[in-house]
């Protein structure tokens, strides 16, 4: 059994995530915004035997994690799923643009998962075989040419190259580092109309994540395994 760090585990992939690894019997620290209105996950743990223990946590707030840190101590970390993010401003586009909207889905989507990673080293480093996990988007690839969402898509192809480089730096540590694109999913973000749901997406997400080795660090791929270009 290995213990999971899952951020923005209160809903949709991350839920889903927080609910295939509790039902295996792993660990899961759960963390979110707001547990106190985290409905789902708290009924969740619940009906866990106390696999999923609840934090707070806000990705973006340097004090949230440092706070978090300090409660897990040395507590081994197997896998860091890099899960919150947001879609958001409501414009983004050539021609009109929230750049205060745009800063923060930066913020949320490239820099907070580097925060998390750089924050939790040591953990990762305590377990056998440490991964981290960012779950980006077919949508910051550059063969992508749709021009909606722009900050959206901006922070996703940001990450991606955020975690190349952190997989190359980390490799000597043994630490492997993957970017996921969970499929387009039938969550508050993804809408009614997409393909796959929560458990379809999470049960693909946590196969690739099974099939990652040191020769896979720094890899780009879909939740159905398959490989993506940059």
């Amino acid at each position: 059994m290995s213990t999971i760090l899952i951020t923005g585990a209160n809903r949709g992939i991350g839920l889903e995530l927080t609910r295939y690894y509790a039902a295996r019997g792993d660990t899961v620290i759960a963390c979110c915004r707001s547990p106190e209105q985290a409905d789902d996950l708290r009924q969740l743990k619940d009906q866990t035997n106390d696999c999923v223990i609840i934090h707070q946590l806000d990705v973006t707030d340097d004090n949230s994690i440092a706070a978090l840190k300090a409660s897990l101590g040395s507590m081994a970390i197997g896998i860091l799923i890099n899960n919150a993010g947001i879609i958001s401003p409501e414009k983004q586009s050539t021609r009109e643009m929230d750049f205060d909207g745009f800063l923060h889905t930066l913020n949320v989507n490239t820099v907070s998962p580097l925060r998390m990673l750089q924050a939790f080293l040591a953990q990762l480093k305590a377990s056998d075989t440490p991964k981290a996990i960012t779950i980006s988007s077919y949508m910051g690839s550059f063969t992508s040419l749709a021009t909606d969402r722009i900050a959206y898509r901006t922070s996703k192809a940001a990450v991606n190259r955020v975690m190349c480089a952190a997989a190359q730096d980390l490799k000597s540590d043994n630490i492997i580092i993957a970017l996921i694109h969970p499929g387009w999913v039938k969550t508050d973000m993804g809408g009614s109309n997409a393909d796959i749901t929560s458990p379809q997406s999470a049960a693909g997400i946590v196969e690739v994540i099974e099939s990652l080795n040191i020769d896979k660090t720094g890899g780009f791929f879909a939740w159905d395994g398959s490989e993506l270009p940059w």
